[in-house]
């Protein structure tokens, strides 16, 4: 290598999915904020677990009126505070709940090619639970997000 970039500058290197874009954005209560995604999508989102975590949110955390006080940033990629705080549209889209009804449930089991007894067992969760799950009991989101897990790593190594 002679230190000359070898790519062109024309090429484009992508890695991963696009980047979640936000619309529009408002309080709801409690840190709880309502997102509308670029794609349409509509979500009442917790971003508490985040504002909890790092000490550069103490002031968002003993000001409900600051908190209350962002925007949208022009480009869609995260949230500001007047204070300069900011929180990434990447950063919530992973604080969203993620929800599984019982038709995705039975199509992830199809998908991993598994039985009553093996999706119990990859879950470490009863065999009954697991068949409530596939007819119409609502699933935890503990169980949703283990799922889309599993689902996840088989596709990945495919």
């Amino acid at each position: 290598m002679n230190g000359q970039s070898s790519t062109d500058d024309d090429e484009f290197v992508e890695v991963g999915g696009p980047m979640p874009c936000i619309r529009q954005a408002s309080p709801v209560e409690d840190m709880k904020i309502k997102v509308e995604w670029d794609d349409g999508r509509e979500e009442i989102i917790d971003v508490k677990p985040a504002i909890m975590s790092h000490r550069a949110y103490v002031a968002l955390r003993a000001d409900p009126k600051l908190f209350a006080s962002f925007k949208v940033r022009d480009r869609g990629d995260s949230l500001v505070w007047p204070d300069g705080q900011e929180l990434s549209a990447d950063w919530i889209q992973d604080l969203a709940p993620t929800a599984l009804d019982n038709v995705e449930f039975r199509q992830a089991m199809a998908d991993l090619k598994l039985s009553l007894d093996g999706m119990a067992a990859r879950l470490g969760i009863a065999r009954r639970l697991v068949a409530d799950y596939r007819k119409d009991k609502p699933i935890p989101q503990a169980i949703a997000l283990a799922t889309k897990y599993l689902v996840d790593r088989q596709r990945k190594a495919s």
